[in-house]
């Protein structure tokens, strides 16, 4: 349920998610812990416009002072947009003598190993603006032949010349030495004091010269960008009177200042998806679900992650520009930048479906976006859309659309979905139950891969949907991967919004170290642990969090020698073990975690550290959401209407019962076929599933289930 409170003097929190389709604001009251929200459609061209307009309407709605704002979230789409549409800002690339076509080289492998067609990403940076400075370090990080000084003046004449907006450089083993980098550095500020400088030894202090290269290249073609969108924020917040209070969602599901958004924007990549990964797991704990499938569709994409023992699962490394941004490898950009583990796919109800060259049907990546939207919004999009399908179907109501603010209309869905049904020769019915069943089929394939191909067994987790969208397809998920219950959050069309202010403020620091095992000290880590401590605690001083409120996570990196890559295990206090300890320890868990990833590792085969790692985290106060009494499972009360809907495998269609949630209580009962709507989602309860509500409002959807027990996909 909405609720419509008068803040008066009271402060509050606003998240505010930017998608490819809608942008989503919750509101927070900072006393009562009650909740508004506001929906609307995203303005592509300028998000800021979107960002603004639903700001001034939650406190015009809430009657709530704009100086009473103590804490504001957003999560972007900025960074991800710029960088898969090539809008990037022109970039110089300095790099080591030798080393000019390292984005170009990258790792020769192909994101289809045997598609003979098959194109790589476009270098982030053309080579006409990679420049090459005499100077050389070993990987030990001394000096094999001395900065060139005169070389790096010459180069920066070179950089004027090209009217570039920002700079990045990248030089040879600068993880282990970065005085030549920061000296270039310094000599670029005097010479070009307006271009901002990207150094590779800042933002990926790790080994692997094209992921540091790839890493600073984005952050350095975001930093103009971000920076404009960011100041446009911060300057439109200023002139409605809000305090500036604005953060900003990281890939890692953290926060940041804008003020170090603005330095390293590499960290918003997957703003917006984490945030949805963050209020699974915030949502999922309260309700008792520690393990939890994150199921998030939206207008344009579906994101799927995995929450395990109550925390998102983090990788340190993936792809910006991929259709499986995670999973995908040489389909993007590399990022080495630790990232909520998601897949995302184009599957969203924007997504267009199509007929191929094969005449076969497809759906996505491709789609209609905000504007001009689905075919049913009626702004002269002819495709057909996944929203289409769902309408024409009689799932989604179009007199009810965000709570009645938008009108569909089921004759213009119709119309869209006749141009691939004719064609191939079907009803438009069977036609968009075909939609819907390669949307889930495509959706399905994303959960399998972050659970099945990261070594969990679905079957062991719940599956929390949100998204606009998310609702009506989750019972399908779960019915094929046999995942036991669905959960559907109250208000689960603005869930990733209410992630943005559940998040903990986090600053990552990473340190190359390599060495075996067996020659690991406890003095040395400790020295590194020590200075990311007193610079974590340092950043997080300037964002007014208390020592109280501070926690340091430390991890390192490990691998078996001979490996190229590695795995991240948590280590223990280097004060609390002695040495031997500390060693036994650190390979004992290494093992584990190969076993665990691999299914395989040999206990009796040496190990080597490879990075130390530290995240800072500022600890946040979160909303403690309301718990209701239960009143019975009799859920008639809440029955609006009832309308005929399409399933697969019918024979016609079939009578739901519509449900108004807001009239919903604990402990109700509904046994589909039904429909649940409410202001920002519709959720679908298929003929054989049974939803309950729990005491804090969730509908917990469960069903016999009987699909194929094959989990591979296989």
């Amino acid at each position: 349920m909405v609720e419509k409170e008068k803040h008066n003097e009271q402060t509050f929190r606003l998240g505010i998610d930017t998608g490819g389709t809608f942008t989503d604001l919750v509101m927070m009251n900072e006393s009562s812990g009650q909740i508004s929200l506001v929906k609307m459609s995203s303005t592509p061209a300028d998000p800021a416009v979107a960002f603004m307009q639903v700001v001034r309407r939650s406190l015009t709605e809430q009657l709530a002072q704009p100086g009473n704002c103590i804490h504001m979230v957003h999560g972007t789409t900025v960074a991800t947009n710029t960088i898969i549409e090539g809008k990037g800002a022109r970039t110089a690339f300095l790099v080591t003598r030798g080393f000019r076509d390292v984005l170009e080289i990258g790792r020769q492998i192909r994101p289809r190993l045997y598609d003979l067609f098959c194109d790589k990403p476009k270098p982030l940076v053309p080579r006409r603006l990679c420049f090459e400075i005499p100077e050389r370090l070993d990987s030990g990080g001394n000096v094999l032949l001395p900065l060139d000084e005169m070389a790096v003046r010459n180069v920066a004449q070179l950089v004027e010349q090209q009217d570039v907006e920002s700079i990045v450089i990248c030089l040879l083993h600068a993880y282990a030495n970065s005085d030549h980098e920061k000296r270039v550095a310094k000599i670029l500020s005097q010479l070009l004091p307006e271009i901002p400088i990207t150094l590779s030894s800042d933002l990926c202090s790790e080994m692997r010269e094209y992921y540091r290269a790839s890493t600073a290249a984005v952050n350095a073609l975001l930093v103009p960008v971000v920076g404009r969108y960011v100041g446009r924020l911060e300057n439109q917040l200023a002139e409605a009177s809000v305090p500036n209070v604005l953060h900003l969602m990281t890939s890692s599901g953290g926060i940041i200042s804008s003020s170090v958004a603005r330095q390293n924007p590499v960290h918003l990549v997957e703003s917006g998806p984490a945030a949805g990964v963050i209020s699974a797991s915030y949502l999922g704990g309260l309700a008792g679900f520690s393990n939890v499938i994150s199921f998030d569709m939206g207008g344009t994409t579906a994101k799927l992650g995995l929450v395990e023992n109550g925390s998102p699962r983090v990788a340190r490394h993936f792809e910006v520009g991929s259709e499986a941004s995670v999973a995908d490898q040489a389909a993007g950009y590399p990022v080495r930048t630790p990232v909520v583990d998601l897949v995302e796919i184009g599957a969203g109800g924007g997504s267009i479906a199509w007929i191929d060259d094969g005449g076969a049907l497809r759906v996505g990546p491709r789609s209609a976006g905000a504007m001009p939207g689905p075919a049913c919004y009626g702004n002269g999009q002819p495709a057909p859309t996944i929203s289409d399908a769902n309408l024409l179907l009689g799932r989604i109501n179009p007199d009810n659309f965000i709570g009645g603010e938008m009108q569909l209309d089921p004759e213009l869905a119709r119309k869209a979905i006749r141009t691939v049904a004719d064609p191939l020769g079907m009803s438009p019915v069977d036609t968009a139950l075909g939609i819907i069943e390669i949307a889930d089929t495509n959706m399905t394939e994303a959960a399998r891969m972050v659970s099945v191909q990261r070594g969990f067994d679905p079957r062991e987790f719940t599956l929390l949907a949100f998204g606009g969208a998310g609702p009506l397809h989750a019972a399908a998920i779960a019915r094929e991967l046999q995942i036991p219950r669905v959960m559907i959050p109250p208000h689960p069309g603005v869930a990733s919004a209410l992630g943005l202010l559940v998040g903990d403020i986090k600053h990552d620091f990473v340190q190359a170290y390599l060495t075996p095992t067996d020659n690991i000290t406890i003095e040395t880590i400790d020295i590194i642990l020590k200075q990311f401590r007193k610079e974590g605690a340092a950043l997080l001083q300037t964002e007014h969090v208390t020592p109280s409120d501070m926690e340091f996570i430390a991890q390192i990196d490990m691998r078996f020698q001979g490996q190229s890559h590695e795995l991240t295990i948590n280590i223990p206090n280097p004060s609390d073990v002695d040495q031997e300890r500390l060693i036994l320890q650190l390979h004992s868990h290494f093992c584990e975690e190969h076993q665990r990833v691999h299914g395989f590792a040999d206990h009796r085969e040496p190990s080597e550290l490879v990075n130390v790692r530290l995240t800072a985290i500022g600890k946040i106060r979160r909303p403690s959401l309301p718990t209701f009494s239960d009143t019975g499972p009799d859920s008639s009360a809440a029955i609006t209407a009832h309308r005929d809907v399409c399933f697969p495998n019918e024979t016609g269609p079939l009578k739901c019962t519509i449900y108004n949630r807001e009239a919903l209580t604990a402990g109700n009962h509904i046994q589909g076929p039904a429909i649940v709507e409410e202001y920002d989602s519709t959720t679908l309860i298929p003929p054989d599933f049974t939803a309950i509500v729990d005491p804090t409002g969730n509908m917990i959807l469960s069903a016999s289930i009987t699909s194929d027990p094959d989990l591979t996909g296989k």
